[in-house]
Order: C-alpha cells, then structure tokens, then sequence
C-alpha cells in the first residue's frame, strides 16, 4: 500500500500506480504517493455530489459553523505534526510550516464565524412586489492547489467552500499530498460527514486534468502557474461553470528617495526570501529612486549575506527549493541575466545535495528583459532604477501581471496617487504582507488570475444569486 493516499468518503482508497515523495533538503525518498485513476476521480466527485444532495446543501449556518470550528480547532491540536509534513515536503522551515498550520486553522475559524452573517438582501421594487434574493451553494468545488503553501492554500479553498454549503474535491500539489490527506482524516473526526470533503492525489498532468475535466465539477479553483491555468479555464468555459485563478505574479516595490529605508530593507528581505522565494506574491522587483538606490541595495546585500541556510527540519531562515527541477530553474534565470550581481547567484558551499540556492540580489536590470518580466519563483530580487514617479507607474505596471505591488514614501498624496495607477490586486504602503491576512480580498489582475479568494468577498465567489421576486 502507497505511503500517501487519497481520502474518499471518509476513507483511504489506494491505487495501483504510485510514485515517490522527494524530500528536497537531502533528495532522499521520504515514501510513496498514490496516483488517482479516472475512476478514483469519478469516484470522489459522485461521492461529495452524494453528500451535497444527502443533506450537506440543507445543513444549517449554524451546523456548518460548529464543524469548521471544530476542524480548526483539531487542525491547530495537530499542528506539530502538520508542520513537520509540510516542512519534509516542502523543504520550509519548521518555524514558517507551524505558521502555515495556525494560517490553516484560522481559515476554518474565520469562515465558521463569518457564515452565520452571510445574508441576501430584499430588493424595494414596487408596493405590490416582495423581492429578495438568496446565495446559495454551486455544488461539488473542485480545487487544485499548489506546493509551496499546501496548508494555506487548502485553507483558503476549501473553507469558504464548505462554509456555503458546496462539497469539495481537492488536488494537492504532486510534492506535498501529505497534509491535505491529514487534514481530510481530521475534518471527519471535526463531525464532517464522508463525502463533504475529499482528497485525491496524483499527478498534475493526470490526476489535476481528471478532475478539471470532470463533468461533475460545478466551480473550480487553481493556484499554479498561468500557463496551466490558462488551460483549466478553457476546460471550465467548454462546461460553463465558474473558476477562481490565482497564477503568477511579479510583484514590484516602488522605493521613493523619502521612503524609511531600513524598514524597506526588512520587509523587501523578507518579501522575496520567504519560502524560498517560491510565493506567487513575493516582492520580485525593486524600482526605486535613483537618489537612494545605492544606499538601500548595500542595506540588502547586508540583510541577504546574513541568512542563515539549512534543511527545514533545522529550522533556519531559509531552506531549499522544492526540488531539483525548480533549483535549475532558478539557476538558468540567472545564469542568463544581464546586470550586476551584487550577492547569491550560485548553489549555496556545503549545500550541493539538495535543492538549495543562495539569496541573490542582480542590480541595474534592464526592466524590459526576461529576468525582470518573468516569474523565477526562488530567492532572486532584481533591482532597476527610475527617476520620475510616471517612470516609476511605467516600470510597475510593465509585466504581464498584476497580483501585488508595495509603495515606499512619506508623501500621502503620492500614496493615493499611485495607489490607484498600480495594476495590483493588492497594494501595501510602507508594509509588505506578501498576500495578506485571511480577512483581505486576495486575487490578481492581467495574467495573475482573476476572481478573489480570503476575505468576506469569498463567499460571493462560491455562491449563486438567487432573485425571488413575490407578486402581493
């Protein structure tokens, strides 16, 4: 039997194909992870549409309330070792997969409140007409998430899901299945009935494409790459059901001459060296004023020369990528970039078995070349220079995407000012969230995606309009 399984109808359900589970800190194998079939997939869609039609539609905000907290509450019980899977998988830190844990739990916790307040409204048309509306359920959400948050990003889909009464199929990412299928284990011991909520695993290319392609799905949700993702939403128009993209990103910092730098410095460190560089919303380009150019990069190459590296189990500041494939990525990015590598640029010394890369900052880039315009998706900043604040819009919003955007300054005109030309789905001002909290709409613009995950404006997205209109 595969180490990793999928988790259908409250059980596990092995396959006859597998493959192995990499730990990317050492390249060892770590187990084996089932590979879902057509008819796994088949299987665990008839399954949550069962539990939606056998009563999970009718249950009660109430009820659903109870069960999502009872989850989170479960879900933060465990933790430790929730961490400890993410972190093997992932090859993060233990400090950040805890973090990804409590994020998890409080997704389940913030959804279990907010569902109890999730109204329609009445509509005063005419005296003789009584007009409401309701929101109500699409049915079976399918989601395909990805590997650099597993936790986070099964928080995210399959809460709001759930709160508004859909059933959901998830995908986890191929690398990082073990969680998800946990998670699963505990929603039923939370009180969930079998069905409500499934897991199967699998290949992206097999296992993600059965279920995009499934006939039974009736909303779908994707984090990954825009080129996959441009392809799920072709299968979704072909069945006419909504879809909720969140793809890549290369997200600017805009630094004026009048910015605090050392505070820049931290959040801008951060911002790229978090998870390895591998967030579809790290802070991937540094624009900033030519008066203070020099002085923020020396506070940078201080900052990145000063993280410490290890396996994730060791917990330091930075760990590998998540695999081999993703390190020579990385590599080839920057090996073919023109600029001025001012720290990183190589395989970090005494590191070479795994899939580590060291903290690399590359100055004077031109804005227009690939490194700039492209997501490398590791720990890799690129710098560029401007001098005007249309030149600074220019450089901003010169990428095919638009996920996030920071802006450094103590000018509140310029805030408001740029605020609204930067093409972003979120904008932070003299801060860096790196996606933001639970409560914040999240979602891209242009080829970042579209339609909006966290937050209240969620469970919009996994609802339907109802207008009931009542002639008196």
């Amino acid at each position: 039997m595969s180490d990793v399984t999928s988790f259908i109808n409250g059980l596990s359900v092995d396959s006859d194909e597998s493959y192995n589970n990499i730990d990317p800190s050492t390249g060892a194998i770590i187990g084996t992870v089932a590979k879902a079939d057509a008819e796994l997939v088949d299987l665990a869609v008839r399954t949550a549409r069962t539990a939606f039609d056998g009563g999970w539609r009718e249950s009660s905000p109430e009820v659903r309330s109870t069960l999502l907290c009872r989850l989170a509450d479960l879900i933060d019980a465990n933790r430790e070792e929730l961490a400890v899977m993410e972190s093997e998988d992932t090859g993060k830190p233990l400090t950040q997969a805890r973090t990804d844990a409590t994020v998890c739990a409080r997704y389940f916790r913030f959804y279990g409140h907010t569902i109890e307040a999730f109204y329609g409204i009445t509509i005063p048309l005419t005296p003789d007409f009584h007009v409401y509306t309701r929101r109500e359920p699409h049915g079976v959400a399918g989601a395909i998430i990805a590997w650099n948050y597993p936790m986070q990003l099964l928080g995210r889909a399959v809460a709001p899901a759930l709160a508004t009464g859909n059933c959901s199929v998830l995908k986890p990412a191929d690398e990082t299945p073990r969680s998800a299928v946990r998670i699963a284990e505990l929603a039923i011991e939370a009180g969930f009935a079998p069905g409500v909520f499934n897991v199967i695993t699998g290949l992206g290319p097999e296992t993600g494409q059965l279920l995009s392609e499934h006939p039974g799905i009736d909303h779908l949700g994707f984090v990954g790459s825009t080129e996959v993702g441009k392809r799920i939403a072709a299968q979704a128009a072909e069945r006419v059901i909504p879809v909720v993209l969140e793809l890549g990103g290369k997200s600017p910092h805009i630094v004026f001459a009048d910015a605090d730098l050392e505070q820049a410095a931290l959040f801008i460190t951060k911002g790229i060296l978090q998870n390895a560089g591998q967030t579809c919303s790290a802070g991937s380009r540094l624009i900033v004023h030519k008066d203070v150019k020099d002085e923020l990069l020396e506070l940078l190459v201080a900052k990145f020369e000063a993280v410490t590296i290890g396996a994730g189990g060791d917990d330091k500041d930075l760990g590998p990528l998540v695999s081999v494939k993703q390190q020579n990525r990385v590599r080839t990015f920057v090996d073919e970039a023109e600029g001025t590598i001012l720290t990183g640029g190589t395989v970090p010394a005494g590191f070479e078995a795994g899939a580590f890369y060291s903290p690399t900052l590359i100055a004077d880039v031109d804005p227009a070349s690939k490194i700039a315009q492209q997501e490398v998706f590791g720990p890799v900043l690129v710098a560029m220079e401007f001098e005007t604040e249309e030149e600074a819009v220019a450089m901003a919003n010169s990428t095919d995407y638009a996920l996030m955007a920071a802006i450094w300054t103590r000018d509140v005109s310029r805030v408001h000012r740029l605020a609204a030309k930067v093409e972003a789905g979120q904008v932070y001002v003299n801060a860096y969230g790196a996606g933001g909290g639970v409560e914040l709409p999240f979602g891209g613009f242009k080829k970042s995606g579209y339609g909006r995950e966290k937050g209240y404006e969620a469970l919009a997205g996994y609802t339907q309009t109802k207008t009931v209109a009542i002639k008196l």
